[in-house]
Formats: structure tokens, C-alpha cells, sequence
């Protein structure tokens, strides 16, 4: 008797399922995949290790002659197979319903050897033909699936002519003393175990998967949604542009007049009046930046902590609030390229905090080795429940006003496009934590020498 190895790969293959239309989606894909491939691969080392005991419960304590040497020459076969998939593993690439079928007809093709060599029919192993069918039928689409089927069945007729022969009698009366019943419980209970051990793997692998797809689909969702806003935007900015430009030629105009030029009084507010409009400009330009215009418009080269310490004077400046505690803890200062969607996607936590607490706020800068992180808080009555479990959906918002939420849903899109995250929470002494993590790879920039050598 002998037990032989069941092999199968990832669950994208399972079933017609049609291509996914983003490159997310494909990694979706491929995650779920080299998650069951790995799997299985230990699976392989567990049915080889099953294959060796086997023989040699077969050959040395049941006493039947066995042709060793070419029965471990099988298995020795079968690892070099199983380091090769090993190999193919680690190459991180998806596998294709063609190469699980090629996997699967290696493992009919390993099986049928075996029971060659020992009895072909007669031995009860036989019906391990099942668990690769059922393998198949799990992971691939119903035409592969016939098709093992089909090569299954016709291994088994094959076996039924030819064989070596195997000193075991088909005694089904003889209970647990007829070694033909203890082979036949074996392989009921290997493939029972393995067969679930399958299913509920694959099955776990498969959930996640669909898990990871329905988060795409939710983001292509809140992409379209922001590619609406940004054409909204840019009508707002055509029809906003004219108006401001006519006030600010009129603004100036005003200042240059001979009775108001003296009076320091109107000049004053007509340098305030100048200040608005050109703030409205500015206001105009950062909606169209967070709507989604492409990233690198009003790019400069700086630091991370001259970066972080710019924005904080230009916010405090243009905001009225009483206390904004600024802690710098970034001690490693490293290059980076600063736009106005990366200053605007932090001004929209600070203004969403500054509404909730508009006597304090602090922000709080920090970095890992390969991580930006910025924590604002306030002292506010923190986020509702509903509105926390939806942190980041456009229109959650407990200000109250029509088009609230969209500050930290235009955030967690910009920080998603950085390598990061926009996360939050209630405080237990009063108050909400926001955090909005960047990767550094993403807006650092790299010395001469690391470009040179393409690090």
C-alpha cells in the first residue's frame, strides 16, 4: 500500500471568474494564490513524509515484498517536484489555471506510478483518485475539471490490466485483521482529512480574497466619486476665476483713487479685502489638488521638518484658533518633494479638528524607519460611533451642513496615493486622534549615488 500527495494551487482559478479590471484586483488575485500555494506546498511535505511511512509499514511490519527502489525513487521525484513549486512560490507570481491543471496531472500521473508498482487496482490507495478530483473540482474551471476526470478514469482502467502484482487478498470479511480493510479505512480517513483540510483552507484563502476584491470595488467607487468632485471643481474654479480677478483689478484700482490713496484707514481694509480674494484663490487651487488633480503641481524640494514646520506657520497664520501645541519629534531630517496636495490633505485634518475644538489642537510628528506619521488631536466631543466605524466615507459628517465629510475622505484617497493611511479615534480623557501615515519612499528623495545603483 502506499499514500500518495495531493497538489493544487491558489484559488483565483477556482471557476470562471472573470478578469479583474484593476491592478489591484489582480493582487487580490495573486495574494490569495501564493497564500494557497504555500499551503499546499506543506501539505506536499506532509503526504510525502505520509508516502514513506506507509511504504515502510507496508514492506517491513506487514512483510510484502515491495519494489522499493522504484517506489522511493517516486517520492524522491515528488520532492524535487515539491522544491520546484517551492521555488516557483517564491517568485511572488500568479499561477494560471493551466499550470494548476499541468500541477494536478503530475499528481494523477505520481499516484498511477504507485499503484503500479504496488497492485494497481487491488490496493485500496485507489480511491485517492477522488480527493484529486475533488482538488480539481475546487480550484479550476469545469472544463480542466472533466478532464481530470476523464485522465482519472482512465488511469484506473489502465491499472486494471496492467499492474505488478501485490500479495494482498481483497478479504472484506476478515475486520481489522484483513490488512486490505485496515487499507481501506486508511485511505477513507486520509481522504476525508485531506479533503477538508482542502476546503476549509481554500475556503479561508477564498474569503479573504473576495474580501480584498470588495475593498477594491469600494475604492473604485470613491475614486469615481472623486473624479465628479474634480470635474465639479474645475467648473467652480472657470466660473470663481473670472469674479476674483475682476475684484482684485477693482481692489487695486481702489487703492490707486486719489481721495482713499491718503487714508490709511482704507487702505488698510483694501489690503485686507487684496488678502481675502487672493485666500479665496488659494482656497479655489487646494479644492482642485484634493479633487484629484495630479500630483506634482507647486512642487519644491525641502525636509521633512522644514516641511512640517512651513505648514504649521502657514495654517496658524491663515486660521484663527487660541493654542496649536506643534511637537516636532522627528530627530532623522531627510529630503523630500512638498506639493500642495500633500500640504492640503494635512489642512483638512487641522480644519476638521479646529471646528471641533476650536481652542486647541495639537499636532504631532513622528517617523520610523520608512514612515511618516502625523497625529493631530483636539479636545472636541470626539466622532459619533456611526461616523467612526465610516471614517473617510464622503458625507459622513457630524457637522451638520450639506457636503460635510468630504476633509478626511479627500485625505485617506491622498494618503492611499502616498503609501498610506488616515485612521482615528476616540480619546478615553475627552477628545479624537487622527493619524495620517506616509510612506517615505513615496515623497523622499533619493541621494546620486542611490539612482545610480537604482536603489
Amino acid at each position: 500500500m502506499n499514500s500518495i500527495s495531493t497538489r493544487t494551487s491558489n484559488a483565483p482559478g477556482a471557476g470562471p471568474t472573470p478578469s479583474p479590471p484593476s491592478g489591484r484586483a489582480r493582487f487580490a488575485n495573486a495574494a490569495a494564490g501564493l497564500k494557497n500555494l504555500h499551503q499546499l506546498i506543506q501539505l506536499r511535505w506532509i503526504a510525502v513524509v505520509g508516502q514513506l511511512l506507509t511504504i515502510e509499514a507496508t514492506h517491513y511490519s506487514l512483510g510484502m515484498v515491495l519494489p522499493l527502489q522504484e517506489m522511493l525513487t517516486l517520492v524522491a521525484c515528488m520532492v524535487a517536484f515539491n522544491i520546484a513549486s517551492l521555488l516557483r512560490w517564491r517568485s511572488r507570481l500568479a499561477v494560471a489555471d493551466v499550470e494548476l491543471f499541468i500541477v494536478l496531472l503530475v499528481d494523477v500521473a505520481a499516484l498511477t506510478a504507485q499503484l503500479y508498482l504496488s497492485g494497481g487496482i487491488a490496493n485500496p490507495f485507489v480511491f485517492l483518485y477522488l480527493l484529486q478530483i475533488a482538488v480539481g473540482a475546487m480550484l479550476l474551471r469545469s472544463g480542466y475539471t472533466w478532464s481530470i476526470v476523464v485522465i482519472a478514469s482512465a488511469c484506473v482502467m489502465l491499472l486494471s490490466q496492467h499492474s505488478r502484482p501485490l500479495p494482498l487478498a481483497p478479504n472484506l470479511h476478515g475486520g481489522w485483521h484483513s490488512p486490505y480493510v485496515l487499507g481501506l479505512l486508511v485511505c477513507f480517513m486520509l481522504n476525508a482529512a485531506l479533503v477538508v483540510i482542502f476546503i476549509t483552507r481554500i475556503s479561508h484563502n477564498l474569503r479573504r480574497r473576495d474580501a480584498r476584491l470588495a475593498a477594491v470595488r469600494q475604492r473604485a467607487v470613491e475614486e469615481e466619486h472623486i473624479v465628479r468632485m474634480g470635474l465639479l471643481a474645475s467648473g467652480a474654479a472657470h466660473e470663481l476665476g473670472t469674479p476674483l480677478s475682476t475684484m482684485a483689478v477693482i481692489l487695486g484700482d481702489w487703492k490707486r483713487m486719489a481721495p482713499q490713496a491718503s487714508d490709511p484707514v482704507f487702505q488698510e481694509d483694501i489690503a485686507e479685502m487684496e488678502a481675502q480674494v487672493q485666500r479665496c484663490k488659494t482656497i479655489v487651487s487646494g479644492i482642485l489638488l484634493s479633487a484629484g488633480e495630479t500630483r506634482g503641481e507647486a512642487s519644491s524640494q525641502t525636509t521633512v521638518c522644514q516641511f512640517l514646520d512651513t505648514l504649521v506657520k502657514d495654517w496658524r497664520s491663515t486660521r484663527s484658533i487660541e493654542t496649536l501645541v506643534y511637537d516636532n519629534r522627528i530627530l532623522d531630517d531627510s529630503p523630500m518633494v512638498a506639493d500642495a496636495t500633500l500640504e492640503q490633505m494635512v489642512f483638512n485634518v487641522l480644519d476638521n479638528a479646529r471646528d471641533a475644538s476650536p481652542h486647541w489642537v495639537s499636532l504631532r510628528a513622528e517617523s520610523d524607519r520608512d514612515v511618516l506619521r502625523i497625529v493631530v488631536t483636539d479636545r472636541g466631543p470626539g466622532f459619533a460611533p456611526a461616523v467612526l466605524a465610516q471614517v473617510g466615507t464622503p458625507y459622513r459628517s457630524t457637522k451638520g451642513r450639506p457636503g460635510g465629510g468630504l476633509g478626511l475622505f479627500l485625505s485617506m484617497n491622498v494618503a492611499r496615493t502616498l503609501g498610506g493611511s488616515v485612521t482615528a479615534r476616540n480619546l478615553p480623557e475627552g477628545g479624537a486622534e487622527v493619524t495620517v501615515t506616509i510612506a517615505l519612499a513615496t515623497i523622499a528623495l533619493q541621494a546620486p549615488h542611490q539612482k545610480d545603483h537604482g536603489h
